[in-house]
């Protein structure tokens, strides 16, 4: 039994004094309407406030029609490039593409054959943790949530570089090309080590491939034989891919730029990152669609049936069923209304790994919430806009196939997107903006100082 720390507890008095704060913190609602203030940066259609310009991606869900603009089937652009176009580039060629994708991204050019070559075994070299990492900082009070793992090793990572605080280009480059690289093992092996400290799990830490895709690797350090299919590993080089960048106005990218801005260490910079993404409104929504099937296909008799999935649906719009949050994970997403193109390139990747692994009805169910969802939606709230699954819909039921441990799959996002992060610190310094400082209204009234005797 572990120790029990008091320091953890919340106490009577720290429930009163929380009040307090609850209380001093709430803003009347109207004053945002009467100040125009969008909430979130966002407004009632979901449309981001304009806060910087990028040339990195491009995130598109509507089109002008007659001079207004309407909603469309959604669109993905790495550096110009259609997603689904770069997926079906080297998919035709079997090939693995994270690599591919990740010097478009940093670098906004496809690389020939022998640019990607070394591309490739540069990224390779970059996966060596320093001497005795994993034993000294890995191994040692292990967390039970692997972002907090992840990002707690990269800041330790700091002490381990001669040219930590250096943000030159050049500098900045190789630090974010070693943790694009290092990312696995830093996530796999915390993961090891939790499972073998705190569930008593047998313990095993491979060394990482010296050749292979980043895919490969991932599967061949996290599995206790290093096995794998040829699809599994293709699948898991698309899913990375499709998480890999999502403009600069998503919570994570925009932190990069903000912490970016004020010219701190790249390590620092990517730990805020993974702080913002390990939020369950931001990276961990995958994690919630798996938890709401499991609890789905032990309410939900037949599968098959529209009627009862619906009710089910209805059940958890309601409050009435799973978490009684009102949601239904991986229904909708902050710009995509019509589609989300990363979820539709997804699902045709997961049909084939389910009836690879028998479970063909696990994805007709998936199906058939797709399906039935907008529906039950429209029925019973307001829409500002249409609704959509989005990538983490099918994102999750793929990880679970792939066998990962749901303690890793916000950090398997993680390990993409930092591709994404990188693109945008190297972005933010080529343009050696301003400091991010974006303006608040104060609505506090002044008062008169009262003496401490005199207060009641």
């Amino acid at each position: 039994m572990e120790e029990h720390n008091s320091y953890s507890d919340v106490t009577p008095e720290i429930v009163r004094l929380a009040e307090l704060s609850r209380e001093a913190g709430v803003i009347d609602s109207e004053l945002f309407t009467k100040y125009d203030v969008k909430r979130g940066l966002r407004d009632l259609n979901g449309k981001g406030v304009l806060a910087g310009l990028t040339n990195i991606s491009d995130v598109r869900a509507t089109k002008m029609v007659d001079g207004k603009s309407v909603p469309c089937d959604g669109h993905l652009f790495y550096r110009g490039y259609e997603v689904n176009d770069l997926v079906e580039g080297f998919h035709k060629d079997h090939r693995f593409g994270f690599e591919e994708v990740t010097y478009l991204l940093l670098f906004n050019k496809l690389p020939d054959k022998q640019e990607l070559a070394e591309f490739e075994k540069l990224l390779i070299y970059y996966r060596s943790l320093p001497t005795s990492f994993v034993r000294d900082i890995i191994m040692k009070a292990p967390s039970k949530d692997m972002m907090n793992t992840l990002a707690r090793s990269i800041l330790t990572l700091y002490s381990y570089d001669d040219r930590a605080d250096d943000v030159s280009l050049p500098n900045v480059l190789r630090q974010c090309l070693q943790l694009i690289s290092l990312c696995p093992m830093l996530s796999i092996y915390g993961y090891q080590a939790y499972s073998h400290y705190h569930d008593g799990n047998s313990l095993f830490i491979h060394q990482p491939m010296t050749e292979g895709s980043m895919a490969e690797n991932i599967l061949h350090i996290l599995r206790p034989d290093s096995s794998y299919t040829p699809l599994e590993a293709r699948i898991l080089d698309i899913c990375m891919i499709l998480h890999m960048e999502h403009g600069g106005g998503n919570n994570s990218s925009f932190t990069t730029h903000v912490v970016t801005s004020s010219l701190t260490d790249t390590y620092s910079v990517m730990a805020a990152a993974i702080g913002s993404l390990k939020g369950p409104r931001h990276g961990g929504a995958n994690i919630k669609v798996m938890q709401m099937f499991e609890d789905m296909k032990k309410e939900v008799k037949d599968w098959t049936d529209e009627e009862e999935v619906s009710r089910y649906l209805e059940r958890l719009l309601s409050k009435d069923a799973f978490d009684h949050a009102g949601l239904i994970y991986g229904v909708g997403h902050a710009v995509y209304s019509k589609s989300d193109p990363r979820a539709i390139i997804l699902k045709s990747f997961v049909e084939k790994l389910s009836e690879e692994k028998g479970l063909h009805k696990e994805f007709e169910l998936y199906n058939l919430v797709e399906k039935l969802a907008p529906y039950v939606i429209s029925g019973e709230r307001q829409m500002y806009k249409g609704v959509s699954v989005n990538v983490d819909f099918y994102s999750g039921f793929v990880y679970n196939m792939l066998g990962l441990p749901t303690e890793l799959y916000t950090p398997i996002f993680a390990i993409a997107r930092m591709v994404g992060w990188s693109a945008h610190r190297m972005e933010e310094l080529a343009n050696n903006g301003k400091i991010i400082r974006p303006a608040y209204k104060t609505v506090c009234q002044e008062k008169e100082y009262v003496n401490l005797a005199d207060r009641t």
